[in-house]
């Protein structure tokens, strides 16, 4: 087979990476790719959001099947534009993406289907918002209604904090539309943990947990990332009865409301599940794979990921059983430095190969690409570095050993990825 994988992050250097390992998979392109993807596949610059191009790449190529890793191309419909084509590809419609490219959708949804949740609010009124967090005790949360990778959600302190955060995001406008509505939510006490389920419309399939580190700086202070490093499983988080409750409380109340609401969705759901004192409460919903969550998660899985997804598509989950790696995973990201803000691009990278020496590494490319065949950085988060290892502490000291060897100017990471769970 053919396959096509959409993006240009860490995410699609896994997906490419897991993909070709297929004994089914006969050529592999990326669109538009990175410098890791480009070692595995064929990179195609065509542009995420020009849908028309990409959908005559694959009739051209004779593309078999496509997937998609950005929630922005699948917010924009890039799904329906290719099965309109008659073309199969991975991902929900722009309908059923809703869930996570408009916030205040998908708080209603849970709502609607008493999935536990934070109390909230939502606004279109910068002044309402205003009057609300005036009124509510503190810390609040205040997050930007659409999609504005990974950065649109502050956590105010105090009501200065708020009212700075609804002014640079409905005001000033720091995300762009996403800010035209804003969701302002109590805040929530625990840890956050990161659920994936593929989707087939009439059952779903749980993974193992993962548990991110969304914040830049060690201890989670700092502004929030796009991720700044997973592990996988998180044991003592994700309890066996905490899985239980999250296939109760959340997966099984999240199939009946499609079901009650007409709304077909077929893809990859990833939860954000706060673990709180009372039990779990849904954060959001996504609709794609996590990043940096699938580079752990991709590591662990031993089955045939092409099997997985084409069951999706099909409708045919039940049929599919996955085995996964005992063994735990970690991922560090190594950032530009200078990162959620303004950073340098174009720093050269070395060490790759001499990190990837060692048993039970790869790291997979995000921000990369070569220029005059060197490697060198092209964006905020630039690569995942990630381990297994026996146990949580081996694949910890087996990443941090990977990150040691690798060096570009200003790298930036954090170094207690998965302290949390031991």
């Amino acid at each position: 087979m053919k396959i096509l994988v959409i993006g240009s992050g860490g995410r699609e250097h896994a997906l490419v990476w897991k993909l070709a390992r297929s004994p089914r998979v006969s050529e592999i392109f990326c669109a538009p790719g990175n410098a890791g993807t480009g070692q595995i596949a064929r990179n195609v610059p065509i542009l995420i959001s020009d849908h028309n191009a990409l959908v005559k790449f694959a009739e051209a190529q004779g593309i078999d099947f496509t997937v998609v890793g950005p929630d922005d191309a699948l917010a924009a419909g890039i799904v329906d534009h290719f099965q309109q084509a008659g073309l199969r590809i991975f991902g929900p419609t722009q309908s059923a993406a809703r869930l996570e490219s408009s916030k205040v959708f998908a708080k209603e949804f849970m709502q609607r289907h008493g999935i536990p949740t934070a109390a909230s609010g939502h606004f279109s009124d910068s002044a309402q918002a205003h009057c609300f967090c005036q009124e509510n005790r503190y810390p609040l949360v205040i997050k930007a209604d659409g999609l504005a990778l990974g950065k649109g959600v502050i956590i105010a302190q105090t009501p200065s904090e708020a009212a700075e955060a609804i002014s640079a995001i409905m005001e000033k406008r720091q995300f762009g539309a996403a800010g035209d509505r804003v969701v302002i939510e109590e805040f929530l006490t625990g840890q956050e943990c990161s659920i994936h389920a593929l989707v087939d419309g009439e059952n779903y399939l749980l993974f193992p947990a993962a548990q991110d580190h969304k914040q830049i700086f060690d201890g989670d202070q700092g502004p929030n990332t796009g991720g700044m490093g997973t592990f996988s499983p998180p044991e003592k988080l994700v309890t066996p009865e905490m899985i239980g409750r999250i296939h109760r409380e959340v997966m099984e109340p999240f199939m009946a409301g499609l079901k009650k609401d007409g709304l077909l969705f077929r893809g990859l759901l990833f939860p954000g599940v706060m673990v709180t004192a009372e039990g779990p409460k849904l954060l959001e919903f996504n609709c794609r794979f996590g990043d940096p969550e699938t580079q752990v998660l991709l590591a662990r899985l031993q089955s045939d990921l092409l099997d997985l997804l084409e069951a999706t598509v099909d409708g045919k989950l039940a049929t599919v059983t996955p085995q996964w790696d005992a063994r735990a995973a970690v991922c560090v990201i190594m950032a530009s430095g200078g990162y959620p803000g303004s950073y340098r691009s174009s720093e050269p990278i070395n060490g790759i190969a001499e990190a990837e020496a060692l048993e039970g590494v790869t790291v997979f490319h995000a921000g990369t690409k070569r220029v005059d065949h060197e490697l060198v950085t092209a964006g905020g988060r630039v690569l995942g570095v990630t381990a297994l290892g026996a146990d949580l502490q081996a694949a910890r000291t087996r990443a941090y050993e990977a990150v040691s060897r690798i060096q570009f100017e200003g790298a930036t990471f954090r170094r207690d990825i998965g302290a949390k769970g031991l």
